[in-house]
């Protein structure tokens, strides 16, 4: 049998293994984002409400309190408005930061199977993996974030700006260019570094830090546990750039694409905390750490399962 054709009888994950592992982990995530984007929205409502440089303070209602309203209010169905656009960030986003990290941790920082991994180098791994795939997915964002706010327009007598997913790219891009599509790309890609490094490191060192000082072996109950902690430790790290973001992207903009309220993020953040205190910068605190744990363990135990199934190694 020919070089040639000894490739094409592989196994479709030998053949591309990069490829195949990119097409798991955005189908995962796809999973993940669906069962979980209601708290996602209910989030973002929070981060935006009482925003000081926007105007008047709106009551601080919570988010359980939120989310009612928002089905109260906009209807049911509104609590996965902008899923569409999130799907398309996670199909990216998820997709370029597993494969790179893991491209990092075995072939450029050296991971031995078998062997424990210093955190130092998970740390760098998981940093650059988020960057990475935050900066090619923030036109995705940006366009999940405006169109969470559309239901709140409506409701204030406001003119929807978008007619659908596409539609929004369209304007975004006829009103600030390319570089519109980026507008808070920088608080973006620092948030997915800070959310990496919890939730990509957090989860590799303690499922390899389980598999080999304790009796747990590699199944369900160590994917389980590995997720809930990564999920915990990036909501705390990720929560102040996320609201950051959040502000920055909904934030209107003038014809030139520049936004009226921050001149950046770093401006964002002093405004922010001057007007309305240090803790402002965990608005939604609870459901980013209450959609994080259930997303992680989701992502993680379908990622896990379907790597298994087509015969690609564990994670």
């Amino acid at each position: 049998m020919s070089p040639a054709e000894e490739e094409s009888s592989l196994p479709l994950p030998e053949r591309w293994p990069r490829a195949s592992k990119f097409a798991l982990s955005a189908c995962a995530a796809a999973v993940a984002e669906l069962v979980t984007f209601p708290l996602d929205l209910t989030k973002t409502r929070l981060q935006i409400q009482g925003e000081a440089a926007a105007g008047p303070a709106v009551p601080y209602r919570g988010m359980l309190r939120t989310a009612a309203g928002i089905a109260q209010e906009e209807g049911i169905w509104k609590l996965w408005q902008g899923a569409t656009p999130a799907v398309y960030r996670h199909i990216v986003y998820t997709g370029v930061r597993m494969v790179t990290y893991e491209h990092l941790r075995d072939s450029v920082l050296g991971r031995a199977e078998g062997e424990s991994f210093p955190l130092w180098k998970a740390v760098v791994g998981g940093v650059s993996a988020g960057a990475i795939g935050q900066f090619f997915a923030s036109p995705t964002d940006l366009v999940k974030v405006q169109m969470q706010m559309e239901g709140k327009r409506k409701l204030e007598g406001k003119p929807l700006r978008f007619r659908g997913v596409h539609h929004a790219f369209l304007k975004i891009l006829s009103e600030g260019g390319v570089r519109g599509l980026w507008a808070g790309w920088v608080p973006n890609v620092q948030r997915a570094a800070l959310v990496n490094m919890g939730d990509l490191t957090t989860y590799d060192t303690v499922k390899h830090f389980l598999l080999l000082n304790t009796t747990l072996t590699d199944n369900s109950v160590t994917h389980s546990v590995s997720s809930v902690c990564s999920g915990l430790v990036a909501a705390v790290l990720g929560t102040p750039a996320d609201v950051v973001k959040t502000r920055i992207m909904n934030q209107p903009r003038d014809k030139q694409g520049r936004g009226l309220l921050y001149k950046s993020s770093m401006d964002c953040l002093i405004q922010t905390v001057q007007g309305e205190g240090f803790m402002s910068l965990y608005k939604g605190f609870i459901p980013t750490w209450m959609r994080m744990a259930p997303w992680s363990l989701v992502f993680w135990l379908t990622y896990e399962q379907i790597r298994r199934l087509c015969g690609v190694t564990s994670f």
